[in-house]
């Protein structure tokens, strides 16, 4: 059976049934859960239903991915059921000014799930990856669509060594991880999301007020290291990345100087030589 999304007993499907069951209900962010066998991009299709008028709390989950995207441009792919694909839609209230965070406040959320499903020390990269040590296993993209936002994200779950796309990525399964199940896992971090969501939006939007600051610090694998920041223009800055400003933005002191650097700035984000 080599064309059947069940040959690969290693990677079984995800129930849309079952997610639906398990996360919409009433009061619940998530209003509804489609998972597609294949899609261009999840960022691309949720962006068009949100223009729409889809509402706030959809979930968009794909099996395979064949135009992923990431920062810039950059695209990716992984093979069927190796990994969670999945965009989510929100309509925050908060000031534009603060929305800076969302990205920073899935990475938290992801983050915490993995770690307590998978045992896996998860760390953030600013401004969208999620690390093991030095490697990626994760990252996030945000992208506005007129007054909504559309975040996705893709998780490496069961990939093997070779299956990697690069050498500085890694997996749940290389990293011998407690959990390679992609239903509880995308579960947790759902809910973690909508948890941290709920809290930053009551707060309206103030990352100190909400404590969203304080847990982005605390799992970060950038504010307090020396960086190498790529920008536009094969420029460089090389300093100490000392902290996340009200915005989100990176702050980095060079030769006496504090930068301020949004995610749009920024072509890499490198540990320092």
């Amino acid at each position: 059976m080599p064309d059947s999304r069940y040959s690969d007993l290693d990677r079984p499907p995800l129930s849309a049934a079952a997610l639906n069951r398990a996360l919409v209900r009433p009061g619940s962010l998530w209003t509804g859960v489609t998972v597609v066998q294949s899609t261009g991009s999840t960022n691309a299709d949720l962006a068009r239903a949100a223009r729409e008028g889809a509402p706030e709390g959809t979930v968009l989950v794909a099996e395979s991915q064949e135009a992923g995207r990431g920062r810039l441009g950059r695209t990716w792919s992984a093979p069927p059921r190796s990994g969670l694909t999945f965009s989510i839609l929100l309509r925050p209230s908060v000031p534009v000014a603060a929305q800076g965070w969302l990205s920073l406040l899935y990475g938290v959320a992801a983050a915490s799930a993995v770690r307590r499903l998978a045992e896996v020390d998860v760390r953030l990269k600013w401004p969208n990856d999620l690390l093991v040590g030095e490697r990626k296993i994760a990252g996030i993209l945000a992208e506005r669509a007129d007054d909504a936002v559309v975040i996705g994200m893709g998780l490496n779950v069961s990939l093997t060594p070779v299956e990697l796309p690069v050498p500085t990525a890694t997996s749940l399964a290389v990293e011998q991880a407690a959990c390679l199940d992609r239903d509880p896992l995308l579960r947790a971090v759902l809910r973690e999301v909508e948890t941290h969501y709920r809290e930053w939006a009551a707060a309206g939007g103030d990352a100190d007020a909400c404590g969203l600051r304080a847990a982005y610090l605390a799992s970060s694998a950038t504010v307090g290291r020396p960086v190498r920041v790529e920008l536009p223009g094969d420029q460089a800055l090389t300093g100490l990345a000392t902290g996340i400003d009200p915005g989100g933005h990176l702050q980095v002191e060079s030769g006496g100087e504090r930068y301020t650097l949004s995610a749009g700035d920024v072509v890499h984000v490198r540990p320092a030589a």
